[in-house]
């Protein structure tokens, strides 16, 4: 295996055991399991199984089958293969801990050093590469808050314009925060909008002028409540480049779960995954619905395998507007987070293709913080392109580092400085520590 490659299977399994392993803790009202493979039917699909089926002679078989098969084979280059003995597992469980403890990671907020981010834009636009370009510079910050001065999750918003036509609408996240772009949706001659916010039959509204960059409502509404409802789905590439297999997760991180079990809220997390490759692969993407179940996701995802691709860029397009849609995100009173994991750009050539660019815009509709983690090999496009998705939605841009021989360091070749620079299991307990404690007044 490659070490990029190795890296890149690293980081999967880092981020998805580190983000499920610290936020499932038993719910004070438990959620129905849930879950399962899911198509456009809104049927369990287990098609996703097929490729590895197929490649093994066992055609037409039913998951249980891989099931009950999987004590005795592992994934290796999206194929199965029996392991040599059960020492070598463990030997190869004991190096991925030690591997995983020493991947490290940055992050930049665009929306936070907005100047910095202003200037990479017009620097991107000159080195002329492809992107669907989004107008942004005319940010506005909406805050929402109840009389008590607490934020307000996901109340909703809606941007009307002088005729009283709907242009579009978003939900606020745990920090009573969503983000409008005049320019995307105004004509020129529109000098000023309205703003209609409403949670729980409360209401409030007013024109407000163009040139605003920061507007706070009240709202006579209660902040969330306990426990806080937490949806965390991963869209993963799983193409041939993103890794030769698909690593098993490690037990659970004691000390992460610690950390985040100290939180002033345990959080009723859920969990759901979205897969994709490109055209012309055995698929092209494949959801996986919420579920509380940590087991029982913990498990499909071990029998998902990395396989096609071909060409550089993926279908992202396809898997990031399906991970929004299929899956039944919560959305009320639901603090909700969405980590893309790849390595390349989305394809922006394919007809009759989604665009990542109007999506982006979906999920401020449902109040979906969008966090991309840049994989081993993402070049310049692809970072800008997830570096879009990041900061329309409100999220950071993950990556990780690297020092000397590729090993982990604190070294970037992306287009940002002044980052900071932690293990990747301190930067995502962070990410997940200050999502639920805005509520609480307690930003960290």
């Amino acid at each position: 295996m490659s070490a990029r490659n190795k890296t890149n299977a690293i980081l999967i399994v880092s981020l998805i055991t580190i983000l499920v392993t610290a936020c499932s803790f038993p719910s004070a009202d438990p959620t129905p399991a849930g879950g399962g493979w899911i198509n456009w039917d809104g049927e369990p699909d287990d098609s996703i199984l097929t490729s590895v089926l197929e490649k093994t002679g066992i055609s037409g078989a039913s998951a249980p089958v891989l099931e009950s098969a999987s004590a005795d084979m592992a994934y290796d280059e999206g194929m199965l293969f029996e392991e040599e003995a059960p020492a070598s597992a463990g030997s190869m469980e004991h190096e991925r801990t030690q591997q995983n403890s020493m991947l490290r990671a940055g992050s930049v907020d665009d929306n936070e050093k907005w100047d910095d981010y202003l200037l990479y834009r017009l620097q991107f636009a000159d080195w002329g590469y492809a992107a669907h370009d989004v107008p942004v510079t005319d940010r506005v910050i909406f805050h929402v808050v109840t009389t008590g001065g607490s934020p307000v999750l996901a109340a909703g918003i809606t941007i009307k314009d002088a005729n009283g036509h709907t242009l579009t609408s978003m939900r606020t996240h745990s920090n009573g925060e969503a983000l409008f772009f005049p320019a995307a949706f105004l004509s020129e001659n529109d000098q000023s909008y309205t703003v209609q916010v409403e949670k729980d039959g409360a209401e409030t509204g007013r024109q407000v002028d163009r040139s605003s960059r920061t507007e706070t409502f009240t709202l006579d509404s209660s902040a969330a409540g306990n426990p806080v409802r937490l949806d965390i789905q991963f869209l993963i590439d799983v193409t041939g480049s993103m890794s030769d297999e698909i690593l098993q997760l490690k037990d659970n991180m004691i000390e992460i779960s610690e950390a985040i079990s100290r939180l002033p809220s345990n959080p009723e997390a859920r969990f759901a995954m979205t897969i994709y490759r490109d055209r012309g692969d055995e698929f092209v993407s494949r959801s996986f619905d919420f579920t509380p179940d940590v087991a029982f996701f913990t498990s499909e995802l071990e029998k998902v395998s990395a396989d096609g691709g071909g060409d550089y860029p993926e279908s992202l397009n396809e898997g990031f507007h399906n991970a929004l849609i299929l899956p039944e995100w919560r959305v009320e009173n639901t603090v909700s987070l969405l980590f893309v994991i790849a390595d390349a750009p989305p394809h922006l050539d394919y007809p009759q293709d989604y665009d990542y660019a109007e999506d982006i815009f979906e999920a401020n509709v449902r109040g979906i913080k969008v966090f991309p983690i840049a994989s081993s090999g993402l070049d310049d496009q692809g970072e800008y392109i997830l570096r879009q998705m990041a900061q329309i939605s409100g999220g950071k841009f993950l990556f990780l580092t690297y020092g000397a021989d590729g090993a982990p360091g604190d070294e970037t070749t992306h287009h940002v400085d002044d980052y900071s620079v932690l293990s990747l299991d301190q930067l995502v307990v962070q990410i997940v520590t200050e999502e639920l404690a805005a509520m609480e007044g307690q930003q960290q």
